[in-house]
């Protein structure tokens, strides 16, 4: 298994959870962005061998590709910031697209053993028109901000890519798209839940930008569990799933920021709570939510876990690791409690 961006929040929880599964795992990937990161803190450099390098480095990228000799490629590496896009839209953009080209242009030439290709983008990929459906599949492609837009193009990208040079033929192509991913590990900055954390680490209020937008939340391991469920339909049945998927929580798991805030703080306790912003911020969607109903019926993949449920582990987590806990022992004991409620 080939995984970019092997070194992000949804990078190394991915690695837990092939790890569990048995995988052999290469990781291509600059360094963890934050400090205190999973990736550390969860001893992923001891058992997956890693390339350090930047995805827009193309020559470099060929050569791991080559190297692992994988059969499938799971392409994260991404800048992955609404605002952070504001701030750099020329890396946001070199980053999501270029990166996307050049992931495919070395799996191209260079990815002899490759069979399956998974690009994951972003639920804020389509065009959005503030509506309280969940987008489906076969619409538009937009984006409003730098890092939205950028999701769309990546998704452009990959299109075409698969209709010009693997339709067809080996490897199968597909993007995946989910939700507001939550779960412990995450310190990104201007990320609701890293945010309240700091805050109440701080004993401050958490200062929350936008709390009526209703957004789809989901624990970070549901749709990592998606896309290896649609990798591996790419390997063994080809072409017929080589298009895009969502990967989205339950139609009532798309909440209110507000209401998660107000969750939060009751699991974490004591002095915690949040205020709603002053300021005027940078646009973002007031609503946005994914209609996955695609995946469920042609590839079996469901969500394990509800709002409440990922909510309650984010936090637990969170705990775990200011009490000073051995938190690869519990971060992989969540993959496993999360596997033992498959179906």
């Amino acid at each position: 298994m080939f995984v970019t961006g092997h070194t992000g929040f949804k990078g190394t929880w991915l690695c837990l959870l092939l790890n569990r599964l048995g995988a052999e795992i290469h990781g291509y990937s600059l360094p963890a962005p934050t400090q205190p990161n999973l990736y550390d803190l969860a001893g992923v450099h001891e058992w997956a061998p890693g390339t350090v390098a930047d995805i827009r480095d193309l020559p470099r990228l060929s050569a791991a590709i080559g190297e692992a000799n994988a059969e499938i490629v799971i392409h994260m590496a991404a800048q992955p910031l609404v605002r952070e896009g504001y701030q750099d839209p020329v890396e946001t953009y070199a980053t999501n697209v270029m990166g996307t080209v050049h992931l495919l242009e070395a799996v191209r030439h260079d990815g002899r053993g490759v069979s399956a290709v998974v690009v994951v983008t972003s639920d804020k990929c389509y065009e959005n028109r503030e509506r309280h459906e969940g987008y489906r599949e076969d619409e538009a492609m937009g984006g409003y901000d730098p890092y939205s837009s950028s999701k769309g193009c990546a998704e452009l990208v990959t299109s075409a890519y698969r209709r010009s040079y693997f339709h067809g033929t080996h490897p199968a192509v597909a993007s995946a798209r989910a939700g507001n991913v939550i779960g412990g590990g995450d310190w990104a900055k201007d990320r609701l839940i890293p945010d309240m954390i700091r805050a109440f680490a701080q004993n401050k209020p958490a200062i929350i930008r936008n709390p009526d937008s209703i957004r789809p939340w989901q624990h970070v391991l549901d749709p990592l569990a998606g896309y290896l469920t649609l990798a591996e339909h790419l390997a063994e049945k080809g072409q017929d799933f080589a298009q895009g998927w969502n990967f989205g929580p339950r139609d009532e798991d798309s909440q209110p920021v507000g209401w998660i805030a107000g969750r939060v703080v009751e699991l974490w306790g004591g002095n915690a709570r949040w205020e709603r912003s002053a300021e005027r911020h940078l646009h973002e969607a007031s609503s946005l939510k994914l209609d996955a109903a695609k995946a469920r019926t042609q590839l079996g993949w469901k969500p394990r876990t509800d709002l409440p449920a990922a909510l309650a582990w984010t936090v637990s987590w969170y705990k775990a690791w200011n009490d000073r806990r051995d938190m690869r022992k519990f971060s992989l004991d969540q993959v496993e409690e999360f596997l033992a409620g498959a179906d």
